[in-house]
């Protein structure tokens, strides 16, 4: 049931895909429709290009079959379709479950329209209950790690398979546990202003378009116009 809610909504946000856009790709299970419905679109016709947030990503985009793009190339794009770890009712964001949060900020921040693909599982009256991932360079995390700890977080490091879960860029990922988040923007402000850290898993005031799956279909919340 829930990959079907996934499904629903992942297809829903590649409607919003014309002819001519450069589209951004996020990561995640309900993102991996999407990219498998513009496949779908590339090979019946539409003409698009695109630039995925992960490596993993580029992976699912050239198996599908989407061209690719750069920001050697472009400045800005049409669009962009990612997922989330959480969404509150304002519409803010963790995000970074899969350690991509860096490149799906800068992928996300530079669109003309954000649209966030979840299922209803996802929804939360607070930021917080997920982790917060960190992005921290290498050099010294261990004193980004205090330094988090100060604002009232408990910081782990990732691990995958035994080993320091590295990122794309060739980072750290710091997950943190900071209970409930009251001021998503806030926190995003003070985090990344520690020595060391790189990026944070909040996404404020960015969301477009939220599509969700649940169990009656799929709902579209139009946040900004």
């Amino acid at each position: 049931m829930d990959n079907l809610k996934k499904k629903q909504a992942g297809e829903k946000a590649a409607e919003y895909v014309q002819d001519g856009m450069v589209v951004g790709l996020g990561s995640g299970t309900t993102v991996y429709y999407s990219i498998q419905k513009l496949g779908e679109l590339v090979s019946e016709g539409l003409q698009i290009k695109a630039i995925p947030s992960s490596t993993e990503t580029e992976k699912l985009a050239r198996k599908a079959g989407i061209p690719l793009t750069s920001f050697s190339e472009v400045s800005e794009l049409d669009i962009s379709i990612d997922g989330a770890d959480e969404v509150d009712p304002e519409f803010n964001l963790i995000k970074g479950g899969g350690g991509a949060l860096l490149r799906e900020k800068f992928v996300d921040s530079l669109t003309k329209k954000f649209i966030v693909v979840v299922d209803e599982s996802k929804l939360v009256s607070r930021l917080g209950s997920f982790p917060l991932p960190v992005e921290v360079i290498p050099f010294g995390w261990e004193v980004s790690v205090k330094a988090i700890e100060s604002l009232g977080g408990t910081p782990i490091l990732r691990k995958k398979d035994g080993e320091t879960f590295v990122s794309n860029n060739g980072n750290y990922i710091v997950d943190c546990h900071f209970s409930t988040i009251h001021q998503p923007a806030s926190l995003h402000t003070q985090l990344k202003q520690l020595l060391g850290v790189v990026e944070t898993g909040l996404f404020t005031d960015m969301t477009d378009l939220l599509i969700i799956g649940g169990t009656d279909g799929t709902k579209v919340i139009t946040v900004k116009e």
